[in-house]
């Protein structure tokens, strides 16, 4: 009789906290956090970074150089400089081989080995297309792929083809050099800012046979077919609407509204203008069998900045929206249209949205104290960076806000894609612009990197999900066999 009271008191204790829980995760802990600055080491060294499960190191680049970490304890392994090669934009890793993409004169990759931490022996260099931006290893790492964004160095006359090289992992060879000359196109609002198209971001399908490709200037998303090494399609992605309910954001930096004498506090409105979505990150995951892309759509302008101006500068903007930035290109008097979205959206292949965060990213930087009015004017927050993990079935979205007053990564439950749920957001005192986020599993359990840009400095976090069902019949099922055994020994 007293164990099975006991039994019934345990299951009252442990089993409704599993029903009521609120996040998939029991804990999530900062493990660490890195200064750059303290590799001695002049310049940016916090941008992007790639795990590499042979070492156990995260490898962190920014212009300089490569720093290489210790992943447990966060300790500096090694600092790579980089700079005889050029500049350092991207780094990304698979079976013990990091790819560095390289800007300058002469536009290459650079191979290294993990565990050397040196040029892979053989063939360690391959020349790709203008202003490799970003590399992306395909999920079997038969090919290795590299955005060339290709920003012009002289409007006037100098604007390089952008493309997606291709490279063939296995012979260390350029396949193709991907264009964008005669690609159809289809969606809306494609931009023409005067410039070439300029390839960001890269995501690649489950089966590694297509890849979804950034154009951010151009408000566009282009489909890489890796059986042809080809473009197939370019998709325009449409504006959004800031004057319909959960889409509301604050217009200006000053926070005047229209018909008052001076500034009130920061708050989101409806207003009458629309937002270019032009992510910056991207990734792809699958969902009852179909592919989607989470794209965060932070907004740019061309490297000249010639395409934007103050609202002001059009006949009858109203006294609140005036501070706005707006694409020349795009807006005339009375149809404002701004850079960015302020939000992450997830769409299907074709392009179609099935689910926006709204405002809700601005609304809860606001709440937590952490938004920065003085971006009002200028995308809000400004979502860049986007990783996806895969826990317990579920798959969660990690999106780094750029432009908050302390590092802040929103998470959210994405596993049906049409319902995707808020969940918590990780706001770390002492780093300030997250760039790279970067997931991935040790020994069952998980984390995520983060590097920070303007602090230049890198922190990991340890996320501990909540036990599954089983965890807690096991449980439950090991405490009545402590009291068994107890029982024995007391009749002993």
């Amino acid at each position: 009789m007293k164990k099975t009271m006991l039994s019934v008191a345990l299951a009252a204790l442990f089993l409704p906290t599993l029903a009521t829980a609120a996040s998939p995760f029991s804990a999530i802990t900062k493990e660490w956090t890195y200064s750059h600055a303290l590799t001695g080491v002049s310049g940016l060294t916090s941008e992007i970074s790639a795990y590499d499960a042979a070492t156990n190191s995260i490898w962190v680049a920014g212009v300089v150089g490569v720093d290489v970490l210790n992943a447990s304890t966060g300790s500096l392994i090694q600092h790579i400089d980089t700079s005889g090669f050029g500049a350092i934009n991207s780094v990304a890793i698979h079976n013990g081989v990091a790819a560095f993409a390289m800007e300058s004169s002469v536009r290459t990759i650079k191979l290294y080995d993990t565990t050397t931490r040196s040029l892979v022996s053989g063939i360690n260099s391959i020349t790709v297309g203008a202003l490799p931006d970003m590399v992306k290893f395909t999920p079997d790492g038969s090919k290795l792929l590299v955005a060339n964004e290709a920003t012009p160095t002289n409007y006037s006359g100098f604007d390089p083809a952008g493309s997606v090289s291709i490279i063939n992992v296995a012979t260390r060879t350029l396949i193709a050099n991907a264009g964008f000359a005669g690609v159809p196109t289809a969606g809306s609002n494609i931009r023409n800012p005067g410039m070439d198209y300029e390839p960001e971001y890269i995501a690649v399908n489950a089966a590694g046979t297509k890849a979804y490709v950034t154009l951010q200037e151009a408000n566009a998303i282009g489909v890489l077919d890796l059986n042809t090494n080809s473009f197939s399609q370019i998709i325009g992605l449409g504006t959004k609407s800031f004057n319909v309910p959960g889409n509301a954001i604050d217009p200006t930096d000053r926070d005047y509204l229209s018909g008052s004498s001076g500034p009130t506090k920061t708050e989101l409105r409806p207003v009458a203008v629309q937002g270019l979505y032009q992510p910056d990150g991207i990734a792809a995951y699958e969902s009852s069998g179909k592919t989607y892309l989470v794209t965060a759509n932070e907004g740019d302008t061309r490297e000249d900045e010639a395409d934007k101006a103050r609202a002001s500068t059009l006949a009858g903007t109203p006294n609140d929206l005036k501070r706005l930035n707006i694409s020349t290109t795009d807006s005339t008097p009375g149809n404002l249209v701004t850079f960015g979205t302020r939000d992450f959206t997830i769409r299907d292949e074709a392009g179609n949205i099935v689910f926006s965060s709204g405002n809700e990213l601005d609304a809860r930087a606001i709440a937590l104290g952490i938004y920065d009015d003085g971006r009002s004017d200028d995308k809000g927050v400004e979502p860049e960076g986007v990783e996806l993990l895969e826990l317990g079935g579920r798959t969660f979205a990690f999106i780094g806000l750029e432009r908050t007053t302390k590092s802040a990564v929103a998470i959210y439950d994405i596993t049906d894609p049409a319902n995707a749920s808020f969940l918590d957001m990780l706001v770390t005192d002492g780093d300030i612009a997250p760039e790279g986020l970067k997931a991935f599993v040790v020994d069952g359990k998980y984390y995520l990197s983060i590097a920070n840009e303007v602090s230049n400095t890198t922190t990991l976090y340890s996320l501990t999900p909540v036990p599954e069902p089983e965890s807690y019949a096991l449980m439950l099922a090991g405490l009545g066999l402590v009291g068994f055994i107890a029982r024995r020994k007391r009749r002993a």
